[in-house]
């Protein structure tokens, strides 16, 4: 059974930085495309970042651009997002997202919900402004 648990959100200032982790067990994480998706109350789920098994290839949202960046260290079984100069509107859960995926498919980023099989139970981001 495979289980992805997040870490590392809390409460920051605008300007500050948080890293979130999400670390997979009970599978093979290395054959996994990977994502990182945000809620935030009233909104739809979105996808704010993703990476590919093979890392070669990363999705980020248009409004985190130059400011976040996703990772993963097979070694460790784990995800990252790196965010930096987080803003109010950043304000969410963020919830880390996987699905196996065959070699051929390894280049792609995905990006949709409903790509994804496994999901994290979410880590609440607060930017206070």
């Amino acid at each position: 059974q495979v289980q992805l648990v997040e870490s590392g959100g809390g409460l920051v200032q605008a300007g500050g930085s948080l890293r979130l982790s999400c670390a997979a067990s009970g599978g093979t994480f290395r054959t996994y495309a990977m994502g990182w998706f945000r809620q935030a109350p009233g909104k739809e789920r979105e996808s704010v970042a993703a990476i590919s098994r093979n890392a070669r290839n990363t999705y980020y949202l248009d409004s985190v651009k130059g400011r976040f960046t996703i990772s993963r260290d097979n070694a460790k079984n784990t995800v990252y997002l790196q965010m930096n100069s987080l803003k109010p509107e950043d304000t969410a859960v963020y919830s880390c997202a996987g699905k196996s995926v065959g070699f051929y498919s390894g280049a792609y980023a995905y990006t949709g919900n409903h790509d994804y099989v496994y999901w994290g139970q979410g880590t609440q981001v607060t930017v206070s402004s």
